[in-house]
């Protein structure tokens, strides 16, 4: 046992002292990680894969971190258009249109400012209504890409406001003729005319063209015949 004291006691103490420097490494590791995490680049790669995999709420809250933690990075503004994105794709569109609506406040001048009006426009678009129902969100989303028709004419995102522009007056126009025939048989002819008559002056061209002017000649002929009619009543 003398002999082997010695050894056993050295044996202990590398092994303490190995076990020392991997606990000391591990925390080094680990605080280096976790710096890593808090980073800018960090957040925002986090923010990134969790929006690529459909955590959009996750992935909100790494871009909403960066985005306060971190305000004078560059990617802090790549941030601030993930948030809304992320909201958008989250299908909650008040929240993202808020959130690109504090992006153009905040960036006026932005490169990416065609894209974030484009998406203000879909936000909008994405709530229309079925064309029985009530169309006011038809009517701001084509606002919103009318104004990047004419701010940004050039860019490719007004390429596609004006596609989707087209696409809310045809649901307009059709909500229009829809209203209109309704009154039409319910025998409301001149509520009936004025809608028809505001398909051929607001919606000339989306494909409706015939249909109302159709519309439009019965329901003058009926108003006649009612007019007609009464003209006679009166005379007895």
């Amino acid at each position: 046992m003398t002999h082997r004291t010695p050894y056993l006691r050295f044996l202990i103490a590398v092994l303490s002292w190995i076990l020392i420097l991997s606990l000391s490494t591990g925390c080094q590791l680990f605080r280096k990680s976790d710096m890593t995490r808090g980073t800018p680049e960090g957040l925002y790669k986090k923010g990134y894969t969790d929006y690529q995999n459909g955590r959009y709420k996750k992935a909100i809250q790494s871009f909403e971190r960066l985005r306060d933690e971190h305000p004078m990075s560059e990617l802090a503004i790549l941030a601030k258009l993930g948030i809304g994105d992320a909201h958008y794709s989250d299908k909650s569109y008040a929240e993202a249109e808020a959130a690109y609506g504090d992006f153009i406040y905040l960036h006026p001048t932005n490169e990416n400012i065609p894209y974030v009006m484009y998406q203000i426009g879909m936000c909008h678009y994405e709530q229309i209504l079925s064309i029985d129902r009530d169309q006011t969100e038809a009517r701001r989303a084509a606002k919103e890409f009318e104004k990047l028709l004419l701010r940004f004419p050039d860019s490719k995102f007004s390429l596609m406001a004006e596609k989707m522009l087209r696409e809310c007056r045809i649901r307009l126009a059709e909500h229009e003729f829809y209203v209109g025939e309704f009154y039409f048989k319910q025998k409301n002819y001149p509520s009936a005319l004025m809608r028809f008559e505001t398909i051929t002056r607001e919606y000339a061209g989306l494909g409706l063209d015939y249909k109302t002017s159709v519309y439009i000649e019965e329901t003058k002929k009926l108003m006649e015949l009612e007019e007609s009619k009464k003209k006679k009543a009166d005379k007895k």
